[in-house]
């Protein structure tokens, strides 16, 4: 690639938060930095561009591969059997689910297990029994007697041979639950059609005997175990039993005919005694409590202001007559006076009323005490039978306890042993009958073509091993290859601020690009220039350009922008401080001059008689006239800086193409001297490693770096759009 076949365009929208690279530093700085993206889909897209052609190499030979593999298979061949399962059984009396039943939640689980069953060793072993596998040359193969191992009689042999078919068995049969539903599908695979279809047949026909076989298996074991359990339990029973009735009788413990509550409790005379008699305190405190406060209610009352008095039929009618008596008196005293004998006789009478009322009153409120007296003596009689009785029941506490140990364990054993003989009979009745859990659905037919090897499958298996595999092989290629890429990369990666980026130009391309001043390779250079131009302080106009190896385009990018600067009215002075490798001249097709750069800072002749002018205006060219043969003490040497500081006011820009800098201590040297240094990096070949250890040989010198061009971008290397690369620089070219 000529090293004139530059690189770079503006920043591209779309690449997060961009931070203006003409802004001075302490601006920059107050730039909230975007956010790493969790998917970088850019870099995805870049990868997948750069390593396309190992992407095309091995997914064209993985599925070349599985082309091959599809036509070297051998066909095989699939039969299908279906059962259908029932759960929860088609039972015809009770007794036949002896397995206790199935809950709802365990429906799959049971299914599952009867798909275990049917791959299972033991299934295989019964299927090569019945169907005599151990002597059928089409499952085993011709040559099998020939494999037979010496000293092995006739028997061990065909035991041997049959372990061999059920194995051959359980490697080809398959078992599965399509759907939603109590149907399973038994597959055998073959490359014989009609074996398979046998094999699957044969399958389920022993999977539907073998649940038979269980159930009266289970039935007849269920029956022997519960008689010896009946057993068992009455013996204990018994003993249970004539240790309860000794306890009790050497105890004193009489138990009331009702013995027994929900809770399995002892209801013995004593506490019977005891409840009763607790009731009856209760009762009889009530009542107390009810007399003691009708007493305390009218204790200090006259007994003619008592309720029970004033509703007395019999008073009321005392003092209704003495009532009449008192009028008739009154009406008397009108008329004589109580001398008379009338109201002599009636004040007698009233006085016998006045007495018999009092005395009556007096007995009433007398009832009411004794009602409380007597309801108080007779809680207190209560409570002291409660108490004698209470001391009884404490002691026989302690008995009773152990009697209801006793007694629970009897109980205990009384029901199991109903439960026992529940269980057996209920299972006499049902042991010979089917429960009906399997049964067979569709046989399996002969299978009319091949299901394996199928071409679609083997090549979409082999594309997408391809991709995973080549895939892997581009991240492996990726993570050992740290060239520079893309733009984010320079920042990120080497900490640079970037000036600018120029897009790949091919070679034959390159002069028609430099010819056009609105073609994308001149755009991209004006807005370096620009860059450069903000990036630069006025008071500092000597730079030098430099790069981390030679052919980065270094030198064309020196010629350009200082065509670009001078174009502006700017005074430029363009040098070829390249002592190993000049090409300022080759590029302008200027003849080689007599006198150069090394005359000049020597003494040996002056600037002007030394530069080459007229190529563009406000542009001269200082090329390299004689080789020195000491380059690196040239560019540290005095001269060179007294050149610098003489000339630096008399143009505007004085730019230096310096040799590149690995390797050689010339462009690090001069950096010292500049005001500023731009590295030169081309897209696709400078590594990472290589680029920062440059820039830190220059910074290591007191060198200043501005920034970084990078130089021969390739956006689709990068992972940008296609768009962007060849529609970035055209906007406004259509017209």
């Amino acid at each position: 690639m000529n090293d004139r076949s530059i690189i770079h365009t503006p920043e591209p929208e779309g690449r997060g938060t961009w931070l203006d690279p003409y802004l001075p530093e302490n601006q920059l700085a107050h730039y909230q930095q975007p956010q790493p993206k969790l998917i970088d889909v850019s870099a995805i897209r870049g990868i997948l561009f750069r390593q396309r052609w190992l992407f095309i190499a091995v997914i064209s030979l993985a599925l070349i591969g599985g082309l091959v593999y599809t036509l070297m298979a051998t066909p095989m061949y699939q039969a299908q059997a279906t059962v259908k399962v029932e759960p929860y059984g088609s039972y015809i009396v009770e007794g036949q689910d002896i397995d206790q039943g199935l809950a709802s939640n365990q429906v799959f689980d049971f299914l599952g297990t009867q798909l275990a069953i049917i791959q299972s060793r033991n299934l295989a072993s019964q299927v090569a029994a019945d169907l005599n596998l151990g002597e059928r040359y089409d499952l085993l193969g011709e040559g099998i007697d020939e494999s037979r191992p010496p000293n092995l009689d006739d028997e061990a042999w065909r035991k041997s041979k049959e372990a061999m078919a059920a194995s051959i068995l359980m490697g080809s049969v398959e078992a599965d639950l399509p759907g939603d539903s109590w149907i399973l599908t038994i597959t055998y695979r073959s490359d014989n059609p009609v074996l398979a279809a046998e094999m699957a047949n044969a399958y389920a026909d022993a999977f539907v005997a073998s649940d038979t076989r269980e159930g009266i298996a289970e039935s007849e074991y269920a029956q022997e175990y519960l008689q010896e359990q009946i057993q068992l339990i009455r013996g204990r029973l018994q003993e249970a039993e004539q240790a309860s009735n000794t306890y009790a009788r050497n105890s004193g413990i009489i138990v009331q005919p009702s013995a027994g509550s929900d809770e399995g409790g002892i209801v013995t005379l004593t506490t019977a005694n005891l409840s009763s008699i607790n009731q009856r305190v209760s009762e009889a405190r009530a009542k107390r409590i009810d007399a003691e406060q009708r007493w305390r209610a009218i204790q200090n009352l006259p007994a003619a202001q008592l309720p029970e008095v004033q509703s007395n039929p019999v008073l009321q009618g005392l003092v209704s007559e003495r009532t009449g008596l008192q009028n008739e008196l009154i009406e008397l005293r009108q008329r004589y006076n109580d001398q008379f004998p009338q109201i002599q006789n009636i004040l007698v009478k009233m006085e016998t009323l006045d007495r018999q009322i009092e005395r009556s009153s007096a007995d009433i409120k007398a009832t009411v005490r004794n009602e409380y007296t007597v309801a108080r003596n007779q809680e207190q009689a209560l409570e002291r039978e409660l108490n004698a009785l209470t001391g009884e029941t404490l002691v026989e506490q302690d008995r009773q306890v152990q009697y209801s140990v006793l007694e629970r364990e009897a109980q205990a054993l009384r029901d199991q042993l109903k439960a026992l003989l529940d269980r057996y009979n209920t299972i006499s009745t049902a042991a010979n009958v089917d429960a009906g859990t399997l049964s067979k659905l569709d046989p399996a037919t002969v299978p009319g073509g091949a299901y394996s090897p199928s071409l679609s499958r083997n090549l979409m298996l082999a594309l997408v091993f391809g991709v995973a595999l080549a895939g892997g092989l581009a991240v492996l290629r990726e993570t050992f290859d740290d060239r520079i890429r893309s733009l984010d990369e320079v920042e990120d990666k080497i900490g640079l601020p970037m000036l600018g980026h120029t897009p790949f130009v091919e070679s034959r391309d390159l002069e028609k690009e430099e010819t056009n001043r609105f073609s994308a390779l001149m755009e991209a250079y004006a807005s370096i220039r620009s860059a450069i131009d903000f990036a630069l302080p006025r008071n500092q106009n000597v730079i030098q350009l430099t790069s981390s190896q030679a052919s980065e385009g270094k030198s064309t990018t020196a010629v350009i922008l200082a065509e670009l600067f001078a174009s502006l009215g700017r005074k430029t002075l363009l040098i070829d401080a390249d002592l190993r490798r000049p090409s300022v001249a080759r590029l302008l097709d200027i003849e080689d001059p007599q006198a150069g750069l090394v005359e000049v800072v020597l003494g040996h002749t002056d600037l002007q008689s030394a530069v080459v002018k007229g190529l563009h205006e406000n542009l001269e060219i200082l090329p390299i006239g004689s080789i020195s043969p000491n380059p690196t003490e040239l560019l540290a040497s005095p001269q060179m800086r007294e050149f610098i500081e003489k000339n630096r006011h008399e143009y505007g820009l004085i730019i230096f193409d310096t040799c590149p800098v690995m390797g050689l201590a010339d462009a690090p040297l001069l950096s010292r001297m500049v005001d500023g240094t731009i590295f030169v990096l081309e897209a696709n070949k400078v590594h990472f490693g290589q680029a920062k250890a440059a820039i830190k040989r220059v910074r290591g010198a007191g060198g200043n770096i501005l920034g970084v061009i990078l130089t021969k971008y390739r956006a689709l290397e990068a992972g940008q759009s296609y768009d962007y690369q060849y529609g970035y620089y055209q906007y406004g070219q259509d017209k």
